[in-house]
């Protein structure tokens, strides 16, 4: 059984859309990932493996075939995870299938299913939203920063169950929602200066020069 989830990832400052096809078949039991992986992404299959079995779901031992697309652009980060950890359960059956064409899967999973916090999501949304992503599924602790770009619909899980549930029907998540003008207003109050930051003074004189000629 094939199914398609999909993802995003970066390069350099830059997210694109990335399509994980997960091929779950009989035969020898077995786990490949192609299209340009790097280390870390071929080490998911461990974490997604054992995350899928601590959160409750039985692990058909089976032939896995998951493919990043497109090939011909690296891959790299934890956060398919998720995606794959998707895809697995949806050829699994163990989550029913649905539309997810406009939904957006990224987050890193620990051993115990539970979603780790991730680098890199605001460039990652916003690339989403240019391309009509609706909905991005990702780890509690980057809700906020995904929220801070508008008309995409954010919903943070603290674990994979919780996302299978809210895939399901099970349990509701509510929308995040961020309230940029209040985080620039808390910004405004912060305390420190460039007296803690160590070097960097080509950059920091750059700032003062940029700054004095705002004033």
């Amino acid at each position: 059984m094939l199914s398609k989830v999909k993802s995003m990832s970066l390069q350099g400052l830059d997210g694109f859309l990335v399509d994980v096809q997960v091929d779950v078949s009989s035969g020898m039991p077995n786990w490949e990932v192609v299209g340009l992986p790097d280390a870390t992404v071929k080490e998911s299959k461990e974490r997604v493996r054992t995350a899928i079995k601590n959160s409750g779901y039985e692990f058909e031992s089976r032939r896995i075939v998951i493919n990043l697309a497109p090939a011909d652009k690296r891959k790299e980060g934890s956060f398919f995870d998720l995606p794959i950890a998707i895809g697995i359960l949806l050829d699994f059956e163990d989550i029913m299938w649905q539309n997810l064409e406009d939904t957006v899967f990224i987050g890193e999973l620990s051993l115990d299913g539970s979603l780790n916090k991730i680098n890199g999501v605001l460039p990652m949304c916003i690339e989403a939203k240019k391309l009509g992503i609706k909905r991005v599924i990702l780890p509690e602790e980057n809700a906020k920063e995904a929220a801070i770009v508008k008309e995409l619909q954010v919903i943070g899980a603290t674990n994979l169950r919780e996302v299978v549930d809210y895939l399901n029907d099970v349990e509701n998540i509510e929308p995040t929602e961020t309230d940029i003008q209040k985080i620039f207003k808390d910004k405004s109050k912060y305390k420190l200066d460039f007296s803690d930051v160590k070097g960097q003074e080509n950059v920091k004189r750059a700032l003062e020069i940029a700054a004095a000629r705002r004033a």
